[in-house]
């Protein structure tokens, strides 16, 4: 059975969407090859990397890329995790590909200690969590 290529997209590709790619290929990767990429490449997030280690999945070994226009036209489902993403995606010819939005608020905009920006991170990385097993579970 051919695997289903997921693109996560966002804005730097630092936080929300490595976190959805992790979480997809933790619970899921069996049934889907995933990819995630930014508009920008803003680096991998350092407490991206330890909210999802605290969540058993090691992201530390990603790469943050810029969106990839061959990837972004072989993609089953396009999925877009923030606003700024959703709106400046680049217009692909690719019919067949199912695009999605699911908005998750920027963690890396947090303010505040330490604990408050990383309780903001665990929050987001919940979030994609549930979105993402509903997804896996859902079968697309």
């Amino acid at each position: 059975m051919d695997k289903k290529l997921v693109y996560f997209l966002c804005t730097g590709n630092s936080c929300r969407s490595q976190m959805a790619e992790g979480f997809l290929k933790a619970l899921g990767g069996d049934k889907y090859e995933v990819k995630s990429a930014g508009l920008e490449a803003h680096g991998l997030n350092p407490r991206a990397v330890q909210v999802m280690k605290e969540a058993g999945v090691d992201i530390s070994h990603h790469t943050s890329d810029v969106i990839d226009p061959e990837i972004l036209s072989q993609a089953d489902y396009i999925i877009t995790l923030c606003g700024h993403a959703n709106d400046n995606c680049p217009v692909v010819r690719n019919d067949k590909a199912e695009r999605w939005h699911w908005g998750f608020d920027d963690p890396a905009k947090a303010t505040g200690t330490e604990e408050e920006i990383l309780a903001k991170f665990r929050e987001v990385r919940d979030s994609i969590k549930k979105r993402i097993e509903q997804f896996v579970k859902e079968g697309k």
